[in-house]
């Protein structure tokens, strides 16, 4: 039996000063269609006490994910979820795209409480703002506005730190509601149920009728399609 997340990883930072804690965890980074979505939640370890149920977002039905949300919310310091959208990953790339998508989580979430360091599901640090000048263009470049805070990568985070797993259930829940919004303005892709992924039915849709706003063109989707993206 899978068991809940814990804040002991969390807590091993109140040693060196840490009080405000940050889990990120992203969804939507192997979908053909729709956003890539960041959540980061804050927790005070001081204070804050474990969520039974709270893992990550995969592992949890969408109506028990759903029951979590208002739970989570109420019981984190701070939360958010940014997003980068399609177009900004084609035109950008998914690296980027995180990063963009992960700096407007963090914007949301300094505007209540400013984490002492962040933890980052994986064992790559996409978070940190780059040196390029990219996020000149965003709006979001490396003069105090993209997350200054230490980040800790950590393999399987979602799984084990409480933080990154109520941060992998708002981006889950909150992206695929946005996909399921989507479903009814551009019926036939069946993003009600796929959620913007590669299932067979939905590269099927894309050869039968074309991608359209909401897909990543500079992905491999169906090719060739009607219209000849």
């Amino acid at each position: 039996m899978t068991k809940d997340a814990t804040l002991r990883f969390e807590r091993s930072f109140a040693a060196d000063g840490h009080r405000f804690v940050a889990g990120a965890d992203e969804v939507g980074r192997g979908a053909l269609a729709g956003p890539v979505s960041v959540g980061m939640v804050v927790v005070d370890t001081a204070g804050v006490k474990h969520l039974k149920g709270v893992r990550d977002s995969k592992l949890l039905a969408p109506a028990n994910r759903e029951l979590l949300v208002p739970r989570i919310r109420s019981r984190a310091a701070a939360w958010a979820v940014g997003h980068a959208t399609a177009a900004e990953i084609d035109e950008f790339g998914l690296t980027a795209a995180l990063r963009l998508a992960g700096t407007r989580a963090w914007l949301q979430v300094c505007a209540v409480v400013r984490p002492d360091i962040v933890i980052l599901d994986g064992n790559h640090n996409w978070l940190s703002p780059a040196q390029a000048t990219l996020f000149d263009a965003l709006g979001a470049a490396d003069d105090g506005t993209g997350c200054d805070a230490p980040v800790r990568t950590r393999i399987k985070a979602d799984l084990q730190c409480l933080s990154v797993a109520a941060a992998s259930v708002l981006a889950k829940v909150e992206r695929d509601a946005m996909m399921a919004r989507l479903a009814l303005e551009h019926p036939g892709y069946g993003w009600e149920v796929n959620k913007g992924y590669a299932t067979e039915a939905h590269r099927a849709a894309i050869l039968a009728q074309g991608a359209c706003e909401f897909h990543r063109r500079s992905w491999r989707l169906a090719p060739p399609f009607p219209d000849g993206v």
